[in-house]
Parts: structure tokens; sequence; C-alpha cells
């Protein structure tokens, strides 16, 4: 492992751990900075003890980039590989079977990362492809794209397909479910994305039976295909309630109008709770298993959700994480 790919490696691992985004920060600084340097001019500094002297490079990112021009694997590596594996058991065998991620965020709204390292990333972890779901204009503090910049988006993501191939990212939103269920993005560009994440974000408290309707009126709008975390509970921290709604009608019509809805894994979310999961696995809803990621790290917290869904007995043949892109894009669009 050369000595770019080590800090990248690290920051990976920072990031899965949820650790704090300075640090994560910081390595990929460091990479930045090696990834500038000739192969003579890194080992001269390795032996002259010279690497912090270049702005970019602390004493920690130095001692992995010492590791990795000597050939070893940096030792904070394995310390933080060693802790690096989710917390939970069961779920690999789901794991093993997808082949994407139909929800993540880059740096154009509220992701911490470039559109071409997630995908990087996500291929690393094996998947085919990644569905690039950033946020819808309503929602400002997240930076949501409006219809200018998603536009322009789409021209990023097929020169990059162009140079990823067979890697594919498939063209998405997460968009915000509006307080009357309509959609916050213009229809005619939400016709030509491969895929739509329809989350609530705003007015999480609102009465059940509005609440219901919200839903509703989303879910059977024909350009909706993933119902996002469909309570907006927060499990961390002071932690946020459930919202409440009636979960027999809203899954069954997710099956309705075939809509799959999402087991978030991100640690803060795992929504549904498990309750609402085997409920919409007794409506025989589909499912989307999805990190949410918010940085490259993060992708590889589908495992937790997976966890949950091989508890709930989520059959792989309902989850769409499991199909090839092609099949997703023929599902989302037909």
């Amino acid at each position: 492992m050369d000595a770019e790919r080590a800090l990248r490696t690290v920051a990976f691992h920072l990031e899965r751990a949820g650790e704090p985004t300075y640090r994560v920060a910081a390595f990929r600084r460091a990479a930045e900075v090696v990834g500038g340097l000739s192969e003579d001019e890194l080992g001269a500094r390795v032996r002259r003890g010279t690497l912090t002297e270049l702005k970019g490079i602390g004493k920690r990112t130095a001692e992995v980039i010492a590791d990795a021009v000597a050939g070893r694997e940096p030792e904070y590596l394995t310390k933080l590989l060693a802790r690096a594996e989710p917390d939970v058991s069961g779920g690999s065998e789901l794991l093993a079977a997808l082949t994407g991620d139909c929800h993540s965020h880059s740096d154009w709204s509220d992701g911490g990362s470039p559109i071409r390292e997630m995908a990087e990333a996500a291929r690393e972890l094996g998947h085919e492809w990644l569905a690039l779901t950033d946020h819808s204009p309503r929602l400002t503090v997240a930076r949501g794209l409006s219809a200018d910049r998603l536009a322009e988006q789409l021209d990023v993501v097929a020169e990059l397909n162009a140079e990823l191939a067979p890697f594919r990212i498939l063209t998405g939103i997460e968009v915000d479910i509006l307080d009357d269920g309509a959609l916050d993005q213009e229809p005619e560009l939400l016709a030509e994305l491969d895929i739509v994440v329809a989350s609530v974000h705003s007015k999480l408290r609102m009465s059940e039976r509005a609440m219901t309707r919200r839903l509703l009126t989303a879910v059977s709008n024909p350009r909706v295909n993933v119902l996002g975390h469909c309570t907006g509970r927060l499990v961390v921290g002071k932690g946020r309630p459930e919202s409440e709604f009636d979960a027999d009608a809203v899954f069954d019509s997710c099956h309705e109008h075939d809509v799959a809805v999402e087991i978030n894994s991100r640690p803060d979310r795992l929504d549904p709770p498990r309750r609402l999961l085997r409920r919409a696995l007794e409506a025989r809803c589909r499912f989307a298993i999805d990190s949410d990621a918010h940085a490259p790290g993060q992708l590889a917290w589908q495992r937790y959700g997976c966890a949950r869904a091989e508890e709930c007995g989520v059959p792989p043949e309902r989850v769409v994480n499991t199909w090839s892109a092609d099949d997703v894009v023929a599902w989302a669009r037909g």
C-alpha cells in the first residue's frame, strides 16, 4: 500500500467509526500533499524526517506515511482496523448480495467529499453502482440543489461514468416531501433521474392524520421510487421521536405503487424500527438497504441495515439493491 492510499484508507475507516470530521480531513489533506510529491522526494523527506515541514502533514500523518514508504502496514491503520468492524452480528449474507446503494450524498449538498471519491469508495467496497441523491432546494441548511445545479450535476455524473465504467453512478435525488405531500423539485427534472428517494425533513411532529396524508400523497407520485427514513427518528444523543402515521396505510400504498421502503443504515437513525420493518414486510413491500452516507467511509454502514433486515426476515429478492444497475433503473423508471 503506497502512502497516499494508506492515508485515504485511514480516513475511510475513521469515517466508518464515526470519528470527528476534522480528524478525517487531516488525513485527506495529507493524502493530497503526498499525491503531489515524486517518489524520490517523498523517500528523501522520510529519511531526513522533514515531512512535517510540509503544510498539511502533522506528526500522526507523517508516521503513517513513513510506515507505508517502508513497506509496512501503518501502525495507526492496524489499530484502527482492529476496532473498525461495526458492532453488529448477522447480515453478512445479505450484505454480500448487495450490488449498490440507493442513497448517498456528496459535497454538492451536505456531504463531505466529491462525487468521484464517493464513487471510488463504493467501488472499493465491491459495489457495481452508487445512486447519488443529494438534497433538494428546500433543505437550505444542507445546500439543497436548485433545478439548475441538479441539471449541472447530471452533466458531471455523465463525464464520471465515462471514466469509471463499468462502475456506474446512478443519477438521483433525495427530494423533500413538502407539507402537502408534493415533491420539492421540478417534475420534468425528476423524470430525467435514474432514481428518486423521497423523505420528510420538516414538521416531523405534525398530527398522525396529516402525516399519513402527506406520505400517501408522496408515495402515490409516479416519480417516487424509495420512501426514505420513514419515521424521521434519531436514536443517539438527545434523540428524536418517530413521526406518527398510519403505518398499515402507508406501507400498503408503497406496495400498491411499487415504492421501496428504505432501511436506513445510519447508526443515528436505524429507521424504520423493527416493528415497522416487520409490518412493511407483511405488506409485501420492497426494500432498499441504504447507507445514507455523507462521506466515503460511511458507505460501509450498510452492514447495520443488513443485520436488521436479516433479523426481521427480509429476503434478498425483496431488496432492490441486490439488483444490477440496469434492473434498478428499469424498475425505477417503469
